[in-house]
């Protein structure tokens, strides 16, 4: 378990945020993947990580329901069902997802090998 004030270091906080976001944004994807053939289903997306980090950064945000991911509907053209699902595009985002899981998660693993080289210990 990692110390409460090393877990307070900013890079150990964007990059927690990161893998987060990734993984809402992979299950976002799943979500209009499964709903692909419901007639009438508006496809969702999440936020950028840039948005969310400047939305959450702000003095104002103080957690809670500020700090949640925002989906929103995607403008594109629908299907003759209504259904604005772009199956391509909703692979697209999963895989770009599970890119941005893994960056975030070896940029945090080697900060900590890092921290733990710099004071010669085990954390």
């Amino acid at each position: 378990m990692i110390p409460a004030v090393i877990s307070n270091l900013d890079i150990f906080k964007v990059y927690s945020a990161m893998a987060r976001h990734s993984a809402e944004s992979q299950k976002v994807a799943a979500t209009n993947i499964a709903h692909a053939d419901e007639p009438g289903y508006k496809a969702s997306e999440i936020e950028s990580f840039q948005d969310y980090l400047t939305r959450t950064s702000s003095t104002e945000a103080a957690g809670g329901e500020a700090t949640r991911f925002k989906t929103f509907d995607v403008e594109t053209g629908a299907s003759p069902n209504g259904n604005t699902v772009n199956i391509e595009q909703e692979v697209f985002k999963a895989v770009d997802a599970v890119g941005q899981h893994e960056l975030a998660l070896t940029v945090y693993t080697k900060s900590l090998d890092l921290l733990r080289a710099a004071l010669g210990r085990k954390i």
